[in-house]
């Protein structure tokens, strides 16, 4: 690869990934802005929890599979054939989800209408990512970027448009899903098929190769699916106990902890094939010498952002508030301590992600999923009674203390398992 190319990768790549990690930030604050805090928490709620819930199952972890697989062991129908499931199953669950809650009286018509379309709009990224995957294996890496950077960038400022226009949620949810879906058809399948040579387009699905390809799938799925829940089972249980105002201010207040998470792995995503590395080679010292590094990194960058919430946490959440307008006057510079607690549990979620890799690593990807399966049923439980009890704050401290259970199935493995694999 030429050098011009692998600059325009990187930048295509980069800028895509931005937009999309700042679009639901972006449309929360303009939604809670234009049309109220109760209109927030439906939209941050349908958007970034159930919708991403979703996209979860429609992704299925098979991008790791598709972009390594260089020899062609799967053809892109069978990629195809299995994203097609899989988000028809994301569009099932959503449906079912709001469906139960709307005939328990939780729900009116309007809330299930507008978690049903956001949970459409996120399910759609899902499915187009097969294609940006299959560019990325293809050895154009900036086609999946510049398609995924262009389709939200559309689809967001169409969104923007129409509540600024209608003041409609509805509506600019319908409209989001419509471009989302015009988006893919013109930065992801039409350049596909001028991009990616006819050989690498096959659609042939051999005998076998889509139950293949969904079993080694499943067991990433799984576990990706259990974290969300347990990362947003505090959101679930406001949305049960609480009001749709109380659900867009603890979105708001959870937002910069995806900050947390993107520089945590900017810390240690580099270092993570020379740790495979020294396993490999039975270099125990080595290895445990880089664990205690990154973990010290990620637990400082965790302990320099709660002394900024110290410091500064008031002063931010109050510009958070001028940017909210009227709407937004005292809703969360009255929720400090709310804001130290998530950012505490932002910060040790992070680290769980550091042991996370680590237990990958030493081939422990089934005490992985049993943490994540009792972490998911203690999530149920904590969460449901701590939002009952003490609301905001009471989800706040489930969350910490749920990435504690966390980090504590994490360490015990780690620390059980890792004289035995060095023998």
């Amino acid at each position: 690869m030429q050098d011009s190319d692998k600059k325009k990768d990187i930048i295509w790549n980069a800028l895509g990934s931005l937009m999309y990690a700042l679009s639901s930030m972006i449309l929360a604050f303009w939604v809670a802005r234009e049309l109220g805090m109760d209109e927030g928490g439906i939209f941050g709620f349908g958007f970034s929890t159930l919708g991403q819930q979703a996209f979860i199952i429609a992704y299925f972890g098979v991008r790791p599979f598709q972009i390594t697989d260089t020899e062609g062991n799967y053809t892109l129908g069978t990629y195809i054939r299995l994203r097609s499931f899989t988000s028809a199953a994301a569009i099932f669950f959503a449906a079912a989800y709001i469906l139960i809650l709307l005939l328990s009286g939780s729900y009116d018509i309007y809330k299930a209408a507008a978690l049903f379309m956001l949970a459409a709009y996120k399910i759609i990224d899902g499915y187009a990512d097969v294609y940006e995957s299959e560019f990325q294996r293809a050895g154009s890496l900036y086609a999946g970027g510049r398609a995924l950077f262009l389709r939200t960038l559309i689809s967001m400022a169409a969104f923007m448009l129409v509540i600024a226009i209608s003041g409609s949620l509805i509506l600019a949810s319908v409209i989001g899903v419509l471009i989302q879906l015009l988006g893919c058809n013109l930065f992801d399948i039409n350049p596909f098929y001028r991009i990616v040579p006819g050989e690498k387009r096959s659609m042939e699905i051999r005998e076998g190769r889509l139950a293949s390809l969904f079993t080694a799938t499943l067991p990433l799925f799984l576990s990706s699916f259990l974290d969300f829940y347990i990362f947003s089972s505090s959101k679930y249980a406001i949305d049960w106990f609480g009001t749709n105002s109380d659900s867009g201010i603890f979105n708001i207040l959870f937002m910069p902890t995806s900050f947390i998470y993107l520089v945590a792995n900017f810390i240690m995503r580099p270092f993570m094939t020379e740790l495979a590395a020294l396993y490999e080679l039975s270099d125990r010292n080595g290895f445990m010498s880089m664990v205690r590094r990154l973990f010290l990194a990620v637990a400082g960058l965790m302990l320099a952002v709660l002394l900024g919430v110290i410091i500064l946490g008031g002063p931010v959440l109050y510009i958070l508030e001028m940017i909210l307008g009227q709407e937004g006057s005292g809703i969360l510079t009255g929720r400090l301590g709310v804001f130290f607690l998530i950012i505490l549990g932002g910060g040790i979620y992070a680290i769980n992600n550091l042991f996370y890799y680590i237990l990958v690593i030493i081939g422990r990807r089934r005490e992985i999923f049993f943490i994540y399966l009792f972490g998911a049923l203690c999530a149920f439980f904590v969460s449901r009674s701590m939002v009952a009890a003490f609301g905001l704050e009471g989800a706040a401290g489930a969350y910490v203390i749920l990435m504690l259970l966390m980090l504590a199935g994490f360490l015990l493995v780690l620390f059980r398992k890792m004289g035995r694999a060095f023998r």
